[in-house]
């Protein structure tokens, strides 16, 4: 395996105080509908309002500082980026991130926001990730990677370090999938600890990359779409060397999702007082809609909670696409 359990265990320590332990908290209403516990992992509580400052901060402190002197890039659907910006920002490093037009404008906005330079580079990521290879060849910047790195990885993994301490007995993990970095790096931990739980990745039928990959045996590429749950949008990369193995070896499955299912789920949560976007929704909509069935005690990963609120008050009135 391209990332191990000494690998988050190492990252679990050098992230210490850099960024939180979020809290765990019981859906009362699911584990009532479905006689099993049904947890919450509350990610969207992280100081940036996603998992992925988990990643972005491992993988900075991991780089020599000649490399970090040269200033660090990034490709990103939003999420990565502000946090690839906040994790620079404490380290007095400059940070430029190259977006789609597709992401949405709070996100581009919170990235700024953080003192990062953002450059919008065409309709998909994998447009912008051309971006970040002009800069790291001409204006040799360091890459960090949204998802296919080992630190950023192993970052991601020291979530599936949480879930197993905060529910031991935990049967099964919901974990929104997108590039595969933090469904792989979850699954590493927790199949490490606790073989028997199953890992199941949940995702838009929108353009799903990974799902579309692990089907074909390959990285392949598809189109990449306006969703719910933008955070997921995005290639893994036809040259993917470490989630796309991850994913292949340990998750128990895929799961897709329609856009009014994703709704379904931001509603359900909002109700609760959780605010979340889409992508940080999909293991309670898998679960709502009885595409994953609870056998045990189901750990659902609240990924992020960046959403624009215009957008989550629409949809909690009943609306079931972006626009």
């Amino acid at each position: 395996m391209p990332v191990t359990l000494s690998d988050i265990e190492a990252a679990r320590d050098r992230i210490a105080g850099r960024v939180r332990r979020t809290p765990m908290v019981r859906d009362e209403a699911l584990t009532a509908r479905l006689g099993h516990p049904v947890l919450l992992k509350c990610e969207y509580r992280q100081a940036t309002g996603a998992f992925k400052l988990r990643g972005a901060t491992n993988a900075l402190l991991t780089l020599p500082p000649e490399r970090l002197a040269r200033g660090v890039v990034t490709a990103s659907t939003g999420n990565h980026g502000r946090a690839v910006a906040h994790a620079a920002r404490e380290l007095a490093v400059r940070a430029v991130v190259c977006l789609s037009r597709l992401v949405p404008q709070n996100k581009v906005a919170a990235i700024r926001d953080l003192g990062a330079e953002v450059r919008i580079v065409g309709a998909s990521q994998d447009d912008a990730m051309l971006e970040v290879a002009r800069a790291v060849a001409e204006e040799g910047m360091t890459e960090v990677p949204p998802f296919d790195d080992p630190a950023v990885v192993a970052g991601q993994g020291t979530l599936g370090l949480e879930i197993v301490e905060d529910c031991p007995e935990v049967a099964s993990v919901l974990v929104p999938l997108s590039g595969g970095g933090l469904a792989g790096g979850i699954a590493v931990a927790v199949k490490a600890l606790r073989p028997q739980a199953r890992v199941i990745g949940v995702t838009m039928e929108r353009g799903a990359a990974m799902h579309a990959s692990l089907a074909a045996g390959r990285p392949v590429e598809v189109e990449e779409l306006p969703s719910l749950a933008d955070s997921l949008g995005g290639g893994i990369g036809l040259q993917n060397r470490v989630t796309f193995p991850l994913c292949r070896a340990l998750l128990d499955g895929t799961v897709l999702l329609t856009e009014a299912e994703i709704a379904a789920g931001i509603r359900h949560l909002g109700r609760q007082g959780h605010t979340v976007e889409g992508a940080a929704a999909v293991g309670i909509a898998a679960l709502l809609a009885g595409k994953v069935r609870a056998d045990g005690p189901t750990v659902a990963l609240l990924s992020g909670g960046n959403i624009a609120l215009d957008l989550h008050a629409r949809i909690m009135a009943g609306a079931e696409a972006v626009a």
